[in-house]
């Protein structure tokens, strides 16, 4: 690296010139630093955010996490929690801008893709319905996203996809089974040999 006269000669005429430039290196390295310092301070910031919403703090843990996304705007986790708090108080647009900011930094983001999918599942059932497969094309154990798929399969009338949602939602966790829909109730019980060949996997 260097930090003092640059190694780029500069030729006019036949004549090779060396010409003093600004120290890039050093301030690259600066920047550096700083940059490392802003993301440390924004993950202090994140734990302390976390810690108020745990006491129920939301309204100061929303400021905290807008605090982590100034020094660190590639936060995801920040972002979802500004989206959590968001949902949590009504704020339906906030709350979709904010999830919405965690998926572009990570698209598969499962926990940002369920809660906006159950923001949009009576508004945009089809967007809900993507948003969903999403989650578990990523977890075929997310059992509570194959739930709310197959309650917004149902609604739009795409009863054997739903009924196939239910029946991978109970297979993955057989307590929500009195949660599907009665008229699927009985499609979505797992057989034993289902039931056993998912236990020997």
């Amino acid at each position: 690296m260097w930090t003092g006269l640059s190694a780029t000669a500069v030729v006019g005429a036949g004549v090779a010139v060396w010409a003093f430039l600004p120290q890039p290196a050093a301030t690259s390295e600066s920047e550096a630093k700083s940059a490392a310092r802003a993301v440390s301070e924004a993950q202090a910031l994140l734990h302390a955010g976390l810690m108020q919403s745990r006491y129920q703090d939301y309204s100061g843990a929303a400021k905290t996490f807008k605090r982590v996304v100034d020094l660190d705007p590639a936060n995801k986790l920040a972002w979802y929690n500004l989206g959590v708090i968001a949902q949590r108080d009504g704020r339906t647009a906030d709350a979709r801008t904010a999830y919405d900011k965690a998926l572009k930094i990570d698209p598969s983001f499962a926990s940002a893709l369920f809660n906006e999918a159950v923001l949009l599942e009576s508004s945009q059932p089809d967007r809900a319905i993507g948003l969903l497969k999403r989650v578990v094309a990523g977890d075929s154990k997310a059992s509570t996203a194959y739930l709310h798929l197959g309650q917004a399969l149902a609604k739009e009338g795409r009863d054997d996809e739903a009924q196939d949602a239910f029946r991978r939602a109970v297979t993955a966790d057989p307590k929500l089974h009195p949660l599907v829909p009665e008229p699927f109730q009985d499609s979505a019980s797992p057989s034993p040999s289902t039931s056993q060949a998912g236990t020997t996997r």
